[in-house]
C-alpha cells in the first residue's frame, strides 16, 4: 500500500524520511479553519483530517497521512505569524512563559481512520527585546506556528521542553509509526 504525506512541510517530510518511511507528497489546498466553539483539540483534529480526506479523495487504495501543528497559550491558538509585527507580537507573549504544541494526526486508508493528537510543552527563557527582534530579523519565525523553530534558530529562545521533540518540530514521529506500522504490513 502506497503512503501519502499530505503535507509540504519540509519538516514533517524529514522526519517521516529519518523513520525509513516511503512515501509521495502530495498536498491539497485546504482552509485551515480554527473554530471559537470548538476546542483546540477539536479544531486541530478537523483540519489535520481535512488535509487527509482531500487526498485520499484521489488515492483510496492507499493510506494517507495528514498532521496540523498549533501552539497555544492561555487557551488561545497561535499559528504561523502574518508578518513580522506579528512574530514579534507572539514571541513577546510566549517569553518567560510555557506553552503547549498540540499536533493533530489524522491517518485514512480504505478500511479504517485513525485520529489523535498529541501535547508537547515547550518554555520560553526570559529573552530580551532585542534577542527576539534579532530572531524575528533571521525570517525563520514567519512560516512557523508559535512564530518559532525549535529546531533552528528558536532553540536559543528555549529554556526546556516536556513531550515529543518531533511533535514540537510538526510530526509526533513515535506515535504516527504506531500506526503506521500496523496499516502498512
Amino acid at each position: 500500500m502506497k503512503l501519502y504525506l499530505a503535507s509540504k512541510s519540509p519538516r514533517r517530510k524529514e522526519i517521516l524520511t529519518n523513520a525509513k518511511y516511503e512515501f509521495i507528497i502530495e498536498s491539497k489546498e485546504t482552509a485551515e479553519i480554527m473554530s471559537d466553539k470548538l476546542s483546540v483539540y477539536q479544531n486541530v483534529l478537523n483540519v489535520s483530517y481535512e488535509k487527509a480526506r482531500q487526498v485520499f479523495l484521489d488515492h483510496q487504495d492507499s493510506c494517507v497521512l495528514g498532521c496540523d501543528t498549533i501552539v497555544v497559550y492561555n487557551n488561545k491558538i497561535y499559528g504561523k505569524p502574518k508578518s513580522r509585527e506579528d512574530a514579534l507580537e507572539t514571541l513577546k507573549l510566549l517569553n518567560g512563559n510555557t506553552h503547549s504544541v498540540i499536533s493533530g494526526v489524522a491517518i485514512i486508508t480504505k478500511d479504517k481512520e485513525y485520529r489523535f493528537y498529541v501535547e508537547s510543552h515547550v518554555t520560553f527563557k526570559k529573552n530580551s527585546l532585542s534577542d527576539l527582534i534579532e530572531y524575528v530579523n533571521t525570517n525563520e519565525p514567519l512560516d512557523k506556528a508559535g512564530s518559532y523553530a525549535i529546531q533552528g534558530l528558536g532553540n536559543k529562545l528555549i529554556e526546556g521542553y516536556t513531550g515529543s521533540y518531533e511533535n514540537i518540530v510538526g510530526l509526533p514521529i513515535e506515535e504516527v509509526k504506531k500506526v503506521l506500522d500496523e496499516v502498512l504490513i
